[in-house]
């Protein structure tokens, strides 16, 4: 057991946010890139750089326990669709012009997080709790009032990682192992799709010649480089303000929308992420006020 080191812990959880939230300029890069296809590497090269990386860092015994609990590998199967379709919505936004909708997706998780314990896990809110999702639900409704549609990239973002955590917490697979094996199980349907696409544009021979070739084989590193990060920054501080730190990465996401790619933050969108924003100052004070009830904030763990 290693003593914490909450500097080291607090730099390579901003590291992480960070880099998750300028994944746009990486995605915008590879724009000329169809959404699906850019999954399809991701799932591709991610499964090379993880399995690479997992015989220079060992995790002893993961896949000897997964072995002996078969049930893992199913849950871990779902996981990987559900993450696979969060990738690919997300792409699809910033690549179309919804980067707004997506950080609102991202602000909204923390909530969605709370009510699927709720309405899943048969856990209790508290108070607090309780007016955090309200303020999210009517921030929701007003989108549906004005704009007269859901917010359904925000909304298919905010479930879809949900879920993922949700279903994550039945396999209980380190991060990077579980990783690994999410992208190997979804390789045959990667290689699928390739080989029936054979005029997509990665098909192509030319295509290996061209900048854009090396930003699809980034994709391995690019997803795998912040999830170390976090992984790391979880053994050096309280998951509690791991969870403070996770609002770097929308805020990001909706400054590059603004001031780089020009979106605009109407009125009545800018209402609702008012009403989000509220909603996330409320659930960040009761995560902070039962962290200080138990003394996670004041003075980290000594050993994780």
């Amino acid at each position: 057991m290693s003593t914490a080191n909450p500097q080291r812990g607090y730099l390579l959880g901003i590291v992480a946010y960070v880099i998750w939230g300028l994944f746009p300029l990486y995605f915008k890069a590879i724009a000329a890139v169809p959404a699906v296809e850019i999954i399809v590497h991701r799932v591709l090269w991610s499964a090379l750089f993880g399995a690479l990386l997992l015989m220079l860092w060992k995790h002893p015994g993961w896949w000897r326990e997964l072995r002996s609990n078969p049930r893992r590998l199913a849950v871990l199967t779902g996981s990987g669709l559900l993450i696979a379709a969060n990738w690919l919505v997300y792409v699809w936004a910033v690549n179309n012009g919804r980067m707004l909708e997506a950080s609102l997706g991202y602000y909204i998780n923390p909530l969605i997080n709370v009510l699927l314990g709720m309405l899943l896990l048969g856990e209790r809110l508290r108070r607090l709790q309780w007016v955090a999702v309200g303020l999210a639900v009517i921030g929701v409704l007003q989108q549906v009032w004005q704009v007269g549609s859901l917010p359904w990239v925000s909304l298919v973002l905010a479930l879809t990682f949900g879920f993922y955590g949700l279903i994550r917490k039945q396999a209980p697979v380190a991060a990077l192992p579980g990783l690994v094996v999410e992208t190997w199980l979804l390789l045959p349907v990667a290689l699928a799709w390739l080989l029936l696409h054979p005029a997509a544009v990665s098909s192509q021979a030319s295509f290996w010649s061209e900048p854009q070739a090396f930003w699809l084989i980034a994709a391995g590193p690019v997803t795998l480089i912040p999830l170390l990060c976090f992984n790391a920054a979880a053994r050096h501080l309280p998951y509690t303000t791991l969870g403070f730190l996770q609002y770097i990465a929308p805020t990001l996401v909706m400054l590059l929308a603004v001031l780089v790619y020009g979106e605009t933050l109407a009125a009545n969108k800018l209402l609702a992420f008012l009403f989000i924003w509220a909603g996330l100052v409320v659930y960040s004070v009761d995560i902070w006020l039962g962290a200080r009830r138990r003394g996670q904030v004041v003075s980290p763990p000594p050993e994780q």
